[in-house]
C-alpha cells in the first residue's frame, strides 16, 4: 500500500455504507448514464453507482464538505457531479417519499406533528462590504 494512502482510507466503515435493501430500491430510480456521442470511442467510464451513492450519503449524513470525502468513497468531484445530476432527475425526492411510505406502513407516522425548520444567517467572520 502506498504511504500516501492512510490505512483508514482503504475501506469505508460499515456505518457509512448504504444497506443492501435500500440500494436495491435506489438503483431502480437512477437515470441511465449519459450516452456518448455517435462513433466516439474511449472516454471516461461511468462511475460505480453504488459507491457514488455511498459517497453522497456520507456527505449528507456528516454535513462535511465534498472535498473532505474519504478517498475510499471515490472522487469528491465525481460524487458532487452525480449528486447534482441525480437531484435534477428527482432521485432523492423519490427515495425520501418511498422511505416515508415504508416507515408509515411499518411504524406509522403522526402527520399532525410534521414540521419544517431552517435558519440562514450571515457567517460570523464575513467581511463587511
Amino acid at each position: 500500500m502506498p504511504r500516501s494512502i492512510a490505512r483508514e482510507d482503504v475501506r469505508p466503515q460499515a456505518r457509512w455504507l448504504m444497506p443492501d435493501a435500500l440500494w436495491q430500491f435506489a438503483k431502480t430510480l437512477l437515470p441511465p448514464d449519459k450516452p456518448k456521442g455517435k462513433g466516439t470511442v474511449g472516454g471516461r467510464p461511468a462511475a460505480d453507482a453504488r459507491r457514488t451513492m455511498d459517497a453522497i450519503f456520507y456527505v449528507l449524513f456528516t454535513g462535511g464538505q465534498w472535498k473532505a470525502l474519504p478517498r475510499c468513497l471515490g472522487s469528491a468531484s465525481t460524487a458532487h457531479e452525480y449528486f447534482q445530476r441525480w437531484s435534477k432527475a428527482g432521485v432523492f425526492e423519490k427515495l425520501w417519499r418511498r422511505a416515508l411510505e415504508e416507515y408509515d406502513t411499518c411504524v406509522g407516522l403522526d402527520w399532525r406533528w410534521q414540521a419544517l425548520d431552517g435558519a440562514m444567517t450571515k457567517a460570523p467572520l464575513a467581511a463587511r462590504r
